[in-house]
């Protein structure tokens, strides 16, 4: 049996026998005459993913208050659900938040619409894909992504709630992410409203009949998302939402202080 090589470091990596290689890092980079398929490289993508954060974090960080409204991008102008989206923008706006949407066509569209001639703030986060046109002309702030967590996130980050009109794969990914994430408790008291009580029931029974019946659910997990036809109706539901938990937090904060104070209870 060959002796196996000493170890070597690469960075925080340690490496033994076979895998140590015969150049060091820093040799390799200043080889002249290199191909460029280290731009395709897992090394390299971490960038790319890291730029996407900063840059994401960076556009967004002083948006203020926000809704993320998402709906499918194959519902055009003239629909019922485009037309209710432009509903739901405008109540968005009206109450002082701004608008998160993915920034496409269809209900994306109509939410920016409805955002940007209610004089509010609209926001699209765009993503790369190779069957969709670009950022749709009522977006006034754009991040366009290659990566779809790095996407979600910002959705999540940046937005006080969810609103979801009828969609696709797409809209179930963010809904389905959005519901795990409270669910998990990733993210506390994040309210989900879907807008379209033919649309979604049927989905919503299911989740009743073959999932809390069987419990692979809670039955209290169905509670986590509010079904409504009422643009108003759902934008209320929100908003109301992170009142009550920024009024709950600030009671647990006055509490806590009087306990730290001193003659607090003990």
């Amino acid at each position: 049996m060959p002796e196996r090589r000493t170890d070597y470091l690469r960075g925080p990596v340690r490496l033994r026998g076979k895998l140590i290689p015969e150049k060091t890092t820093d040799e390799r980079l200043l080889e002249p005459d290199q191909e460029a398929d280290w731009l395709h490289s897992d090394p390299w993508r971490v960038l790319r993913i890291q730029s996407e954060f900063v840059e994401g974090f960076g556009a967004l960080a002083e948006l203020g208050p926000a809704i993320s409204v998402f709906g499918s991008a194959r519902l055009k102008a003239g629909e019922p659900e485009y037309e209710l989206a432009v509903q739901v923008a405008r109540h968005v706006v009206d109450r002082d938040h701004a608008v998160i949407t993915g920034g496409g066509p269809g209900i994306m569209e109509a939410a920016n619409k409805g955002a940007a001639e209610g004089g509010g703030v609209s926001v699209g986060l765009g993503i790369e894909l190779p069957f969709e046109q670009g950022m749709n002309e009522y977006v006034d702030l754009g991040v366009n992504f290659r990566y779809f967590f790095a996407r979600k996130t910002m959705f999540v980050k940046y937005a006080q709630g969810f609103i979801v009109l009828p969609g696709g794969y797409g809209t179930l990914d963010e809904l389905f992410e959005a519901l795990t994430l409270v669910q998990t408790r990733k993210v506390k008291q994040f309210p989900i409203v879907l807008i379209g009580t033919e649309f979604w029931s049927g989905l919503l029974d299911w989740l009743r009949g073959s999932l809390a019946e069987r419990g692979t659910i809670s039955p209290h997990d169905l509670d986590l998302v509010h079904l409504t036809d009422d643009p108003a109706e759902a934008v209320a539901v929100v908003i109301e939402a992170n009142r009550s938990r920024r009024r709950a937090e600030m009671a647990a904060a006055a509490d806590a202080a009087a306990e730290a104070a001193p003659g607090g209870p003990e």
